[in-house]
């Protein structure tokens, strides 16, 4: 939510791209009053005089009225920061890129409302399969507490330790049980503040994304977009107790960010991002080839891009935690590789790996995994083609991280962190709504299988 989606006018002049507002009104007024005294005195004959003057005149006057106008907007929505004078010193200019005020526009309303309302789907339609299904009366928080949740809201409550179970916690990253802490310090619970949190993170991750997206796309493919993310089969993660719709948000908030060239926020955004989930490394490089792109346009370097190197900042603060608890900085990769057999290997391997359990194990563990590992790889190659590059970069890391392990899991999940995904889906949606309408009720019917699962306790990524 810190930025604004760019508005066109295509019958108005946009006025305010540099410079002082006041200053460029008059100028072109000037303008306008000598090309019509010329054009009058000229070209104007007797008879057609006066009826020219008072066209001229007309026209005139429409035109700084329209100047006036777009002055009183400039400056309401502050355009001495947003389009500073050249006169001014380096320190204004440093401050000229950053957001100055943030809009609540109709598109954000429908957007919160479109996210709320599926999250009430999701809770109350899963809730009520494990009560039907399994005749089962289980506590809200017992239904939405499984698996990593519970690391979190341990860590919310206890913090990090270095003894008895407790110490395989260490591999989770401690943003996300930070904000947890502190968001229960104000409701006194734990599990409600973790649903807090998540929920408004997940509202931020689709707003941030809707205006990333209207940079390049049309409105509806920006709210496809939305739509498929929200409808992903394991969507039902960006509403409990894990760390997905945070990581969403501040990745895509410093995608955005970088694209508005708000590199300084850019910078802090990886940095949190990078105290999030480990893939937050991903955007060193992905925000590289985003320097890259707009250094391509314009041929001149930007002592902003320094920010990136920002982003190692988060991992880094992650380190000290890991000494400070344990007396080793990598102690973190040691428990991943004894406790969840995460050792780092080539990707064939971990994606051999997944197709030997297909016949060997459960359909979650083996072929669900295989079919979103070979859905994942067939949109970073198209990613490729249709997007961006810094898309395409952030979906080859990640998906080379995801499967580069000797033991691949839970990748529908992790699935939710590529949010090109999404994008691609909505463009296919808006081209061939056929092809929309079948994406939409498989993606549908395997968030309500996915989430009962969950919410049943039975493993389900």
């Amino acid at each position: 939510m810190f930025f604004n989606s760019p508005t066109h006018s295509t019958d108005e002049p946009n006025v305010g791209a540099g410079g002082s507002q006041q200053g460029r009104s008059v100028e072109r007024a000037r303008g306008r009053t000598g090309d019509s005294t010329f054009t009058t005195i000229g070209f104007a004959n007797d008879t057609g005089e006066s009826l020219t003057k008072s066209t001229n005149s007309t026209l005139q006057a429409r035109d700084q009225s329209i100047d006036a106008r777009f002055a009183f907007q400039e400056l309401e929505a502050g355009s001495a920061i947003n389009h500073p004078d050249p006169a001014l010193g380096p320190k204004a200019k440093r401050f000229a890129s950053w957001p100055t005020r943030v809009r609540w526009s109709p598109a954000d309303r429908e957007t919160t409302f479109l996210i709320i309302a599926l999250k009430a789907l999701v809770f109350v339609t899963a809730a009520l399969s494990v009560g039907t299904l399994f005749d089962s009366k289980e506590g809200w928080s017992t239904l939405w507490s499984r698996w990593d949740a519970v690391h979190y809201l341990r860590l919310a409550e206890d913090g990090y330790t270095a003894v008895g179970e407790g110490r395989f916690s260490i591999v989770f990253y401690p943003l996300y049980p930070w904000l947890i802490r502190a968001v229960a310090f104000v409701c006194q619970n734990y599990f409600t503040a973790a649903l807090l949190v998540s929920g408004a993170a997940s509202i931020c991750a689709g707003l941030l994304l809707r205006r990333l997206v209207e940079l390049d796309q049309s409105t509806r493919v920006a709210q496809g977009t939305i739509w498929f993310l929200f409808i992903f089969p394991t969507a039902h993660f960006l509403h409990i107790g894990y760390s997905e719709s945070l990581f969403i948000a501040l990745v895509v908030g410093c995608m955005l960010a970088a694209r508005k060239e708000a590199w300084a926020i850019a910078g802090v955004l990886s940095a949190l991002a990078c105290l999030t989930r480990v893939n937050g490394l991903v955007l060193i490089p992905t925000l590289l080839v985003e320097a890259w792109l707009q250094y391509s346009r314009t041929r001149r370097l930007d002592w902003r891009w320094l920010w990136i190197g920002a982003s190692g900042l988060g991992f880094i603060a992650y380190l000290l935690l890991n000494y400070r608890v344990t007396g080793d900085p990598f102690a973190f990769s040691k428990i991943m590789e004894e406790h969840w057999y995460k050792k780092v290997t080539s990707p064939w391997i971990g994606v051999y790996g997944v197709w030997q359990r297909i016949p060997n194990f459960n359909l979650t563990e083996g072929l669900h995994e295989f079919i979103f590992i070979i859905f994942s790889l067939v949109c970073t190659v198209w990613s490729w083609i249709k997007l961006r590059p810094s898309y395409a970069v952030w979906m080859t890391l990640n998906w080379l991280l995801i499967t580069g392990t000797a033991f691949v899991v839970s990748v529908p999940r992790y699935c939710l962190t590529l949010f090109p995904i999404f994008i691609l889906l909505a463009r296919m949606s808006a081209r061939r709504p056929l092809a929309g309408y079948i994406a939409t009720a498989t993606s549908l019917l395997l968030l309500a299988l996915f989430a009962t699962k969950f919410a049943h306790g039975t493993w389900a990524f």
